[in-house]
Formats: structure tokens, sequence, C-alpha cells
């Protein structure tokens, strides 16, 4: 063999049963998987050891059968209680002007007979001089009147008492029509709080000129709004007993307060009251859902809404808890009950441990 080959064998074997020291490794060598941490099984449950159910906060609780009220779900909307609000409308035509306090302003609060703005009658030139020429004829008159009067009464004696009364009411009837007259042209029509709430609209603006009855404020009490509802389904209307709706993940009670007899747009309007300040927080003409709770029953599993989620297939899931680290997803079929939870009609049975809080999470590990 040539010496070149031999050198070229050595260097190799140099090379090849070199080490590199410790901490001056390149990092090649793939760090061990962590199989302690949350992972999808095979059969398609969840492990999660305990540490990461409290990192996530998953929290469970056992459920119960029972015979649940059938609920449907309405499209509705926030309504002022018409014993509790009311519109300022301009009863003439003509210029706004603030009232003592000036213009309220919105969420202002108001109180009933409280004056909010002034109304200044708005007439033609034409009419203003008629009205004036009037006004002046009638005074004149009115000095006639009363100058007969004096001489009446100075002949008191020799004249019959009913021509003394007969001018004395003529001068009261001129001083009364020379009143009305003045009033309607310098008087003003004062705009008061119907009822005491806060302004919830304002379209005053000084010196705008407003028509006769056009709406210029609008007072509620936000504690005493009501909530209106559309059902399609006669029956279902007739059989209300009450109802609910969901403000973030709080259930609002509602009580039914009657349901209407004529359809508006081929729907039945239901009207629903919160007890107490339930709605104060919110407005008028918010949409909402109501959910109207009926006499019939279902029977039943009351779980939270938020314990709903969706599988790969679209499907409706929740997340069972059959080991302290094991999770196992059930295919379920729910009804509305309230807004804040749900009726689970099958997939469960009595006592199984279903996730409330923290299903997305669950639901997410892959």
């Amino acid at each position: 063999m040539k010496p070149l080959a031999l050198i070229a064998i050595f260097c190799l074997a140099l090379v090849s049963g070199a080490h590199a020291g410790e901490g001056h490794d390149h990092g090649d060598a793939s760090p061990a998987a962590n199989s302690s941490g949350p992972k999808r099984l095979p059969d398609g449950g969840v492990f999660m050891p305990k540490p990461a159910q409290r990192q996530i906060g998953v929290r469970t609780q056992p459920v119960e059968e029972g015979a649940l009220p059938r609920a449907f779900e309405l499209s509705g909307k926030v309504v002022m209680d018409p014993n509790a609000g009311g519109k300022v409308q301009a009863l003439i035509a003509g210029r706004l002007e603030p009232g003592p306090r000036g213009f309220p302003s919105l969420g202002q609060r108001v109180n009933k007979g409280e004056v909010l703005a002034w109304v200044v009658p708005s007439a033609g030139m034409i009419e203003r001089s008629n009205q004036s020429a009037q006004l002046a004829e009638l005074r004149a008159t009115k000095g006639l009147a009363e100058k007969r009067l004096t001489r009446l009464k100075e002949l008191a004696d020799t004249i019959p008492r009913k021509e003394i009364e007969a001018a004395e009411s003529e001068v009261d009837s001129l001083n009364g029509r020379i009143a009305a007259l003045g009033a309607g042209l310098s008087n003003r029509d004062a705009l008061v709080a119907p009822v005491t709430g806060v302004v919830a609209m304002s379209n005053a603006v000084a010196g705008q000129v407003v028509e006769a009855r056009e709406a210029v404020f609008e007072v509620v009490d936000p504690n005493r709004s009501r909530v209106e509802a559309l059902a399609y389904d006669t029956a279902q209307a007739l059989d209300v007993v009450s109802g609910s709706l969901a403000v973030g993940d709080a259930r609002v009670p509602l009580a039914f307060v009657g349901a209407a007899r004529s359809l508006r747009e081929q729907a039945l309007p239901l009207m629903f009251r919160g007890e107490g300040n339930a709605l104060a927080n919110l407005a008028l003409g918010q949409p909402v859902k109501v959910f109207a709770l009926t006499r019939s029953t279902v029977q039943g599993y009351r779980v939270p809404a938020a314990a709903l989620v969706k599988n790969p297939a679209n499907q409706a899931i929740v997340w069972v808890k059959t080991a302290p680290e094991r999770f196992e997803p059930r295919t379920v079929t729910v009804e509305p009950l309230d807004g804040a939870n749900v009726a689970v009609t099958t997939g469960l049975k009595a006592g199984d441990r279903v996730v409330v809080r923290g299903a997305t999470l669950v639901n997410q590990v892959r």
C-alpha cells in the first residue's frame, strides 16, 4: 500500500475517535419527550395531570336527572315600561329655549314635573300683525267700556241695576280676551318631565325649530325596564309561565306579564318584567335572547352552557371526568333551558362529573 493511502487511513481513524469535551457538544441529540404533560389518548380521551388541571382551572360537578321545564329561545329587545317612562313632545311649533338648568344631557337624572325646555311659539309676520291689531282694537274697546261703566255708576240712582251689571260683565269679558290674545303672542310652552328618571334621548339644541308633536326628550326609569319577545308559535306562547335571559355569565329571571292577542308581523308579542333592578344595565332597544319557560317538562340533566363544546365532527359534546387524571368526551343532545344552563337529554347518566369550567381548554389538548 502506498504511503499516502496509509496516512489518509490514519487521519480518518483519529477523526472518528475524537469526542467533544464536556459542554462543547452541538446539541445534535433530541431531548427526551415529556411524557407527563397533557395529551390526547388513542381512544379519544384526554390525560391531564393534576398540576395542569389546577393551572387551567378545570372544575367539575356531578349531574342528577330530573324534570326540567321545557324552554324555547326567542328574540327580544328591551323596551320602556309605560308607567315608568315617557316621551316629551312639543304641543306647538316653535323655537326651543333652555329650561332653568339648561338643556338636560343624556343620562342626567330629572324629576317629574321639572321644566326641561321652553318652546317659543312661531307665527308668520302676517299672523302676528293681525293678532297685534286685534289686541289693539280690544284694548280700545275696553277703554270705552270702562268709561261707560264709570258714567253708569255715577247715575246709579236713576238707571236700572241690570245696565250697570251688563257693563261690568262687558269689561270683564274684554279683559279675558285681551289676556288670552296676549298670552298667545308672548307665552311659552313648557316641556316638562313626565316621570322621575334619566334622560334616554335628547334632540334639543339652542335655537332649534321644532314642529308640533315632535319628540324632543325621552325619560325612562332604568330600574323598571321590560323585555318584549316575539313568538311565532301561538301554542307555545300561551303555555309560557316565566322566562330568563343571560347577561354575561349571570342568569336574569324574568316574570311573565302577558301575551298579546293580535299578531305583529306574523308573531305574537310576549312581555316580561325584570325583578328589582335586574335590567338596569341594559339599554332601551338592546337586542337580547329570551328563554321562555313553559308548563311542560322534559327529563334531563341541568348542565352549564359553558360545558358544551364541539368535536371534530361538529357534534355537541361534554367532557366527563372518569378518573383523577382522565377525561372522556360524551356526545350529547341538548335543549335550551334558561340561557346560563342547558338540559342534556341523552349522553349522560346520573353521577357523571361533567367539566363545567375549562372545557374548551380540555377540548384543545392534542
